[in-house]
């Protein structure tokens, strides 16, 4: 009998520690609870090995707009082409938009909650690496709020609102000044490295072409020399006529 009840025992257990390890997250169209979801904006630089694929998650609400901008910087390895392939997708997988450029811009509304998924693909180059640039987040113009903080709104003084509302303001064009401003970043970074690969063509080229102009100099100089060169003549060893 005890055998038996120790038994079922871990089979609840094993049950209640298998629903507790399930995941939480709400998908899209359930109710808002809370998430942890990361931040609404990122910026960085990824490396894209030949004919490789990168993908990221971004989490965006309902009534959002999501943005992601993209540009290659530099080329490494024996291939120099510069497009690459970014697509989105909504929650549900299915595809939103695609761009196929060295640098791109994908822009919708959120539809849904969830998380969204944005694609890289290095298809064209399958001997050399790309280096790209990355920008994406997700804002919302207004805030995000229940029928009860509504209410709560309504009871507040028309002053109070007139200050959310110019802040509100302030803090999208403040948004959309740093949104510009990592454009002007991608753009620095990819002349960096166009100024830097310039520089080391035109270095690598001119070490060279010196190397040619000195060893053919040598060459000329020992072709002359044997020209003018005077076989010593004795009694034996007369120059003929």
């Amino acid at each position: 009998m005890f055998p038996l009840l120790f038994g079922a025992g871990l089979v609840v257990l094993n049950l209640v520690t298998s629903a507790r390890s399930q995941k939480t997250e709400p998908l899209s169209g359930s109710g808002d609870q809370l998430l942890f979801h990361g931040a609404d904006q990122s910026d960085f630089a990824i490396m894209i090995p030949p004919g490789g694929t990168e993908c990221f998650w971004q989490f965006a609400r309902q009534t959002g707009y999501f943005y992601f901008s993209y540009e290659v910087q530099r080329t490494l390895g024996m291939s120099h082409d510069r497009h690459v392939a970014a697509t989105a997708h909504t929650p549900q997988g299915f595809l939103i938009d695609t761009s196929q450029n060295v640098r791109g811009q994908i822009n919708f509304s959120t539809k849904e909650t969830g998380f969204y998924q944005l694609c890289l693909k290095n298809q064209q180059n399958h001997f050399g690496s790309v280096q790209v640039y990355l920008n994406f987040g997700v804002f919302y113009e207004g805030p995000e709020m229940d029928h009860k903080q509504k209410n709560e709104r309504k009871q507040l003084n028309d002053t109070l609102d007139a200050i959310e509302e110019n802040t509100r303001k302030v803090q999208n064009n403040i948004f959309h000044m740093w949104r510009y401003y990592n454009f002007a970043r991608m753009r620095k970074t990819a002349d960096f490295f166009l100024l830097q690969s310039n520089y080391n063509y035109v270095n690598w080229w001119s070490t060279a072409q010196s190397l040619v102009i000195v060893l053919s100099g040598i060459l000329q100089l020992y072709f002359l020399k044997r020209f003018f060169n005077v076989p010593k003549t004795t009694d034996t060893k007369k120059p003929r006529c």
